[in-house]
């Protein structure tokens, strides 16, 4: 069986949008062509609804969501600056490491992996961080935190009026984001994941208060915002128009352009509706095979379910035997539990009744239940 024509169920790539595909393979233009600059400044448009947000500034950056957490930290962090990181999971990790790289005084609140972190501990860390950091839905783990509580502490004065940073990489179009509505300052997110488009791009959205606080000059050339937003022109207000920045991957902006209308098309709500509904019945599956979930109640993402491995089963075994009799990858977990736990996504495309009805045959099938 091909790569191509896999189900792929694991924490990477899931299968794109039929529209994405297509996008995919349509002749190439230049990337200053004016044809490909409105397919942007209308990718541009529609990241901003699928962000909740009427922020000006909200793009595609070109490289994977590992590249929008960077640019969020290098643009927005000065040496000696104090940055508080909610850890609960890998990219909670992964926050820290960078917030150091660029210099930051890091303050962590660490939480338990596979439990939610507390907003209330994460808000009363420091008294006045520059930044205060958090994954939205953990991939490492499958839980989801509550940006929303952490945001409305800030707009209450905790923190010092700290800016507020989200790692939405598995929960945009996936569950709610409301960038806007929350009071967020500053997000990234990745097309491989509930946007249904193959890696390569990280939509990204700052506020008008978090670009006032920015860094003029970054240690990163690529990554400067300033730059970046000069050659948006058109699709980022302010910039006083295009200049040349380096050559965005136009394949991907009219893939995620096209994987967006459709999002819209079957409407955000229905979307994260669909996400929710397959994602519980994934889970509600899962229990009655006998198996346990890692993440604790009310916190389980449905885009992302994680399993412990039962203790007389080899995990390995049964993700490879998975993928070469039924061509379904499941994830394994990261860390101390990466031969203990399972990362099963529904994503994008993925989150279908007939995925999880496969998904669950197989599974039973090769664990014999």
């Amino acid at each position: 069986m091909s790569v191509v024509a896999r189900t792929l169920l694991g924490p990477g790539p899931s299968n794109p949008y039929p529209e994405a595909t297509a996008a995919l393979g349509l002749p190439l233009l230049g990337h200053l062509d004016p044809v490909f600059l409105g397919v942007m400044d209308g990718t541009c448009e529609r990241l901003r609804t699928v962000f909740g947000t009427a922020n000006p500034r909200t793009l595609p950056l070109s490289g994977t969501g590992s590249a929008g957490m960077e640019a969020a930290f290098v643009n927005l962090v000065r040496p000696g600056d104090t940055v508080v990181v909610a850890v609960n999971g890998l990219f909670g990790e992964r926050m820290v490491d960078v917030a150091g790289r660029c210099g930051a005084d890091v303050v962590r609140v660490d939480t338990p992996w596979g439990r939610a972190v507390d907003p209330d501990r994460v808000l009363a860390a420091h008294p006045a961080p520059t930044l205060v950091a958090v994954v939205h839905a953990e991939t490492s783990t499958g839980v989801r935190n509550d940006v929303a509580a952490l945001a409305a502490g800030l707009r209450s004065g905790a923190a010092g009026g700290a800016l507020l940073l989200a790692d939405c990489v598995t929960s945009l179009a996936g569950i709610d984001v409301a960038i806007d509505g929350w009071g967020v300052d500053v997000a990234y997110s990745a097309t491989q994941k509930c946007l249904g488009v193959a890696p390569g791009l990280a939509p990204f959205t700052i506020s008008d208060r978090a670009w006032e606080r920015r860094v003029r000059r970054p240690r990163s050339w690529y990554l400067d915002l300033g730059l970046i937003g000069e050659y948006a022109g058109g699709a980022v207000a302010g910039s006083g128009g295009r200049t040349y920045h380096h050559t965005a991957p136009v394949a991907m902006v009219a893939s995620l352009h096209a994987a967006l209308g459709r999002i819209l098309d079957e409407g955000l709500p229905a979307v994260v509706a669909r996400h929710e509904a397959c994602g519980r019945a994934l889970q509600e599956g899962l229990l009655a095979l006998g198996l346990e979930l890692f993440a604790e109640e009310g916190a389980r993402l449905p885009e992302l379910t994680t399993v412990r491995v039962p203790s007389d089963v080899d995990g390995a075994a049964v993700r490879r035997e998975l993928l070469e009799r039924y061509g379904i990858e499941i994830g394994g977990g990261v860390g101390e539990y990466a031969a203990t736990v399972w990362r099963i996504g529904l994503m994008g495309h993925n989150a279908r009744p007939d995925t999880v009805t496969l998904v669950l045959g197989a599974l039973g099938e090769v664990l014999k239940r």
